[in-house]
């Protein structure tokens, strides 16, 4: 772990994940904690060394101008610090790419950092695309494996088995070391899956502010979210197939009475995005 600034002692820190990538449809989950790092003006306080985990003909380092000067940015994944007044408590954003290997030993350096860190709770968040219409409500489950998490949050506890992402890797590890986790999944419009997805990135921000309790900064966000929902009507109406399915997509949910779909519903469709990957072992 590369140490970019002390850490201060924290006030009862929670974290919350995402990353780029698998999980990431519509980059929905990246957005959100990109979203959180800049409404609380979140600092970068640590790093993973990029050379361990990740190849560079995938993630290729980036040149930039900083202050006129050419440099140099090796992509990887940032630990930053926010301390939002209206929480009452730390949060540390976790910001990078799925790696490209040594999961484990990834996976193990992040949790010391948060245990040594004293991090009591982890939520991860993830994306995927579904069949869903863009013009309902993005559906969002939130599961945990801790008992009393569930009944406190009235949670479902995950059934889903088969191929899994850097998050669902980074929950269990959590799970397994005692820490409360829980893991939100926005289900995005497969036909309008390209980013940014700023309705599904509304969707699991206001899932978690529930999950938490408190409330999360995302008014701009309901801005974005209109004009993306107006810009999809629009690419509707010029195909009449993809306008048929969309409607056959919104009777659907409605017959079904899923406003917001139910965990086996999405559970089901992850499921199936899931199996439909390419298998990269």
């Amino acid at each position: 772990m590369i140490e970019l600034d002390d850490l201060p002692e924290l006030r009862d820190p929670l974290m919350i994940v995402a990353f780029e990538g698998w999980n990431d449809a519509g980059e929905a989950a990246s957005d959100a904690v990109a979203h959180l790092t800049v409404m609380w003006d979140a600092e970068a306080v640590a790093a993973l060394d990029p050379e361990d985990y990740y190849d560079f003909q995938v993630n290729r380092p980036r040149a930039i101008l900083d202050d006129g000067q050419r440099r140099i940015q090796w992509r990887t994944t940032r630990i930053l610090l926010a301390r939002p007044p209206e929480l009452g408590r730390d949060v540390l954003l976790v910001s990078g790419i799925e790696p490209s290997f040594r999961w484990r030993a990834f996976t193990v350096e992040l949790m010391q950092y948060a245990q040594d860190a004293g991090v009591s709770a982890i939520y991860v968040l993830g994306a995927l695309m579904a069949d869903v219409a863009h013009t309902r409500n993005i559906p969002v489950t939130a599961t945990s494996e801790d008992e009393r998490t569930l009944h406190r949050l009235d949670l479902e506890r995950s059934t889903y088995e088969g191929p899994t992402g850097i998050v669902g890797v980074v929950a269990d590890a959590a799970h397994q070391a005692g820490v409360t986790t829980v893991s939100l999944w926005a289900a995005v419009p497969h036909y309008a899956g390209h980013a940014p997805s700023p309705k599904a990135t509304l969707a699991l921000l206001q899932r978690l502010s529930t999950v938490l309790g408190h409330p999360l900064p995302t008014a701009d966000l309901v801005d974005e979210a209109a004009e993306w929902e107006r810009g999809v009507n629009e690419l509707a109406k010029t195909d009449d197939e993809v306008a048929e399915y969309v409607e056959a997509l919104e009777e659907a949910q409605d017959t079904a009475d899923l406003p917001e779909a139910s965990g086996d519903a999405i559970a089901r469709e992850f499921e199936r995005y899931l199996r439909q990957q390419p298998d990269e072992s």
